[in-house]
């Protein structure tokens, strides 16, 4: 069953930023979906919790250059 999760990320300036963070969560096995927003520092994935944690998740976005609280 699919679960979604809500992250602080901080760093992203743009879209470009957003983008970004978006494009490598969602080329994540187990990952659905996802979406960002800079000015919210704001990043919510829909993944699915047997295929991927919460912990990979946020080291795919530090790995990209962001923080994540």
């Amino acid at each position: 069953m699919a679960q979604i999760v809500n992250l602080i990320v901080t760093g992203m300036k743009c879209g470009g930023c957003e983008s970004n963070v978006v494009g490598k969560l969602t080329a994540l096995d187990g990952v659905i979906s996802a979406s960002a927003n800079c000015k919210e520092n704001h990043v919510s994935i829909e993944f699915e919790p047997e295929k991927i944690e919460i912990d990979d998740l946020e080291d795919v976005i530090i790995a990209a250059g962001f923080g994540v609280e």
